[in-house]
C-alpha cells in the first residue's frame, strides 16, 4: 500500500519547494484516484482495506495541499479560530501543508459565535482553527467516498452535485399524480447538530476513531470561558454536516424494510411511504395520517434515539397535501388536486427583510454601489425560486423592493418633485419602466449602463433531478457527474451568456491552475490585457478564473493565455 502512494506522489511534476510551485491538477487527480479506490473498497465490503485507504490518503502530500487549498481559499477564510491565526500568505500555507500530522496532534477548542435565525433566535456556531479546519478537510477527503456510498438514494443535503433543487424535483414526484400520497409527516429534528451522540458517532463512523474523538470533546470557548462538549457536533466545522448525514443515513432503508416486514411488499407500495431528506430536514408521505402517526412516527423516534436525537413536538405534525406544507424554502400544496410549488411566505419576508436592512443601513450611499449591492441578492433569490412557480412571487417582491428604492430616492431630496426624482433614479430601458439604474463611467473610461436585477423577468426552468443512485466516486458514472456539473454551471450562468461561452470554450477549467470551476470554488472574469491598459472586453481577451488564481494573477503579475482546449481528457 505505501509503495502505492509512492508511486503517486512520485508523479508529482519533481518535488514541489513552494506554495506556489504546486501543480494542483495533478493534486486534484492523484486525490480523486485515491478515493475512487476507498470507494470501491466500500461497495464491496472491505472494510480493512477502506481503513487501510483511508489512512495513506490522510498521510498523502496530495491530500495535504488539497486540505490547506481548501480552507484558505473559501469564504471563512479571514475569520480566525481561538488562536487568531490566519495563513493569509504562500509561506503560512506551505508551511501548514507539513503541520497536518496526526500524531501529537491535539485540535484547540472552538470558538461560540451566534447567527441571527429567520425565526428570531440565534443558531450557534462553533469556528475552529486553521489547522483544526485543515485536519477535518483531510479527514472528509477520506469519509466522503465511504459516506457516499452508504447514503440514501433521497438524501440530498451537503452532498456532490446535489441541492435543495433536487430534493424539491423528489417531492413532486411524490405528490404531483392524481393517485400519490395525501398525507405528509413535516419532522423536525430539535437540535440536530448539538445533540448527536458523541458514542454513536465513535462506534459508526468509518474514520479514525482517535481524531474523531478529539475533535467531538475539543470543547468551546465564549466569552473566555471554557465550556466541554458532552454531544453533538459544532454547527461550522468543515465535516459537521457529512458527520450528520452518516447519522441519518439509514432512514428510508431501513424504514422500508420495517414497512416490509409488517405489511408485506403489496402492502407497503399501497402504504405510498416515500422519505425525501436534505441534511436534519426531512418530510415523510404516506397514503394514510395513520400509517403516518401510529407506525412511521413511532419508528422515527426510536431511529432517532439510538443516536441521541429527537423529534420537536412543536414543529412535527402530519398535514393533508390540500393544505400544504413548507419545506427548505417552498410551499407545497395541491389545488384541485394540481400540485403547485412555490416559495413560502416565511422566504419571501425574511427576504424582504434583508433587502429592506441593507437599503436602510446605506441611505447615502451611491445608486451605483446601492445596485451592486443589492444584485447578487436579488439574483441569488430569484435563482433559487427559478425553478418552481414564481412568477406571481417574483412579481410582487419587485413592487415591494420598488416601493423601498422609491422612498430610499425620496429621502435623499425633499425638496424634489416626484418626476425629478424619477428622471434621476429611474428610466425607460424597452419596454420595462421605472428602472431602477444609472450611468457609470467603466475603467477604462468608457461609459456603461448599471441597473438593479429585474425579479420578474427571471425564467422559470424546470430542474433536472439527479439520479437517486448516482454516486461522484464511481468511475462508470464519471461521464454523468461531469454532464451533470456543467449543465448546472451552466444554469447558473444563465445570465451572462459570455460567461457561457467562456467556460464552454476552456472546457470548465480554469485557465490558470487548469482545475474544475464549479459554484463551490466561483469564478472570476479576467482581462489578459487588463482594461487600463485598452484591453478590449471581446471573449479573445478575456478568460474564467477562480477567484484566488485570480488574485494571484494580479499579486505576482503572472501572464495568463488563452488556453487550448484540452484533448482527449474529460472536463
Amino acid at each position: 500500500m505505501e509503495a502505492l502512494i509512492r508511486k503517486d506522489e512520485s508523479a508529482l511534476s519533481g518535488v514541489p519547494q513552494r506554495w506556489g510551485a504546486i501543480n494542483w491538477r495533478r493534486i486534484e487527480r492523484n486525490v480523486r484516484a485515491m478515493q475512487i479506490r476507498i470507494a470501491k473498497a466500500t461497495q464491496e465490503g472491505d472494510w480493512r482495506r477502506v481503513k487501510a485507504l483511508q489512512r495513506s490518503l490522510t498521510r498523502s502530500f496530495s491530500a495535504k495541499a488539497s486540505a490547506v487549498k481548501r480552507v484558505t481559499e473559501n469564504q471563512g477564510k479571514r475569520t480566525a479560530g481561538v488562536d487568531r491565526e490566519l495563513w493569509d500568505s504562500p509561506e503560512a500555507r506551505w508551511e501548514a501543508i507539513g503541520r497536518l500530522k496526526r500524531r501529537g496532534y491535539r485540535p484547540m477548542p472552538l470558538r461560540r459565535v451566534y447567527i441571527p435565525k429567520a425565526n428570531g433566535k440565534e443558531r450557534p456556531l462553533g469556528i475552529p482553527t486553521m489547522l483544526d479546519r485543515a485536519m477535518q478537510a483531510l479527514y472528509l477527503l477520506a469519509l466522503e467516498p465511504v459516506s457516499e456510498g452508504t447514503s440514501d438514494p433521497n438524501s440530498y443535503g451537503f452532498r456532490i452535485n446535489r441541492s435543495t433543487a433536487d430534493a424539491m424535483s423528489q417531492l413532486f414526484l411524490n405528490l404531483s399524480k392524481k393517485a400519490s400520497a395525501r398525507w405528509i409527516l413535516e419532522a423536525d429534528i430539535r437540535g440536530c447538530f448539538d445533540h448527536i451522540s458523541h458514542d454513536w458517532l465513535e462506534h459508526n463512523v468509518p474514520m479514525d476513531k482517535v481524531v474523531l474523538r478529539k475533535w467531538l470533546k475539543a470543547g468551546v470557548v465564549f466569552q473566555g470561558q471554557f465550556q466541554a462538549t458532552e454531544a453533538g457536533t459544532p454547527q461550522g466545522g468543515i465535516i459537521s454536516p457529512t458527520l450528520a448525514n452518516v447519522a441519518l443515513n439509514g432512514l428510508e432503508a431501513q424504514l422500508a424494510e420495517f414497512l416490509r416486514a409488517k405489511r408485506g411488499v403489496a402492502g407497503t407500495r399501497r402504504a405510498k411511504v416515500n422519505v425525501v431528506r436534505y441534511a436534519d430536514d426531512f418530510v415523510i408521505t404516506g397514503e394514510t395520517p395513520e400509517v403516518l402517526e401510529h407506525e412511521v412516527k413511532p419508528w422515527v423516534e426510536q431511529f432517532l434515539a439510538v443516536r441521541g436525537l429527537s423529534l420537536s413536538t412543536e414543529k412535527t405534525r402530519v398535514v393533508n397535501i390540500a393544505k400544504g406544507f413548507d419545506f427548505l424554502g417552498w410551499n407545497f400544496r395541491k389545488y384541485s388536486g394540481t400540485l403547485l410549488i412555490k416559495p413560502s411566505k416565511k422566504n419571501a419576508q425574511a427576504f424582504y427583510r434583508k433587502v429592506k436592512e441593507v437599503v436602510s443601513v446605506n441611505k447615502t450611499v451611491r445608486q451605483t454601489d446601492l445596485i451592486r449591492m443589492l444584485n447578487p441578492m436579488l439574483r441569488g433569490w430569484a435563482q433559487y425560486h427559478s425553478p418552481v412557480v414564481a412568477k406571481t412571487a417574483f412579481t410582487r417582491m419587485e413592487h415591494v423592493v420598488f416601493n423601498v428604492l422609491w422612498r430610499w430616492a425620496k429621502r435623499r431630496h425633499p425638496q424634489k418633485s416626484a418626476d425629478w426624482v424619477r428622471s434621476k433614479y429611474f428610466a425607460t430601458v424597452g419596454r420595462r419602466n421605472w428602472v431602477f439604474g444609472t450611468k457609470l463611467v467603466n475603467g477604462d473610461g468608457s461609459e456603461g449602463w448599471s441597473e438593479l436585477y429585474s425579479l420578474a423577468g427571471t425564467p422559470i426552468r424546470r430542474h433536472k433531478k439527479v439520479r437517486g443512485d448516482y454516486h461522484p466516486f464511481d468511475p462508470a458514472q464519471e461521464m454523468y457527474g461531469e454532464s451533470l456539473r456543467q449543465e448546472r454551471m451552466l444554469e447558473g450562468m444563465a445570465h451572462r451568456k459570455q460567461w457561457i461561452r467562456l467556460y464552454v470554450s476552456q472546457r470548465g477549467l480554469c485557465a490558470l491552475c487548469q482545475c474544475k470551476i464549479t459554484k463551490e470554488s466561483g469564478w472570476h472574469d479576467h482581462h489578459i490585457e487588463y482594461r487600463v491598459h485598452g484591453g478590449s472586453d471581446a471573449l479573445g481577451n478575456r478568460v474564467l478564473l477562480h477567484p484566488n488564481c485570480h488574485a494571484q494573477v494580479h499579486a505576482r503579475s503572472i501572464d495568463v493565455v488563452k488556453p487550448a482546449s484540452p484533448v482527449g481528457e474529460a472536463m
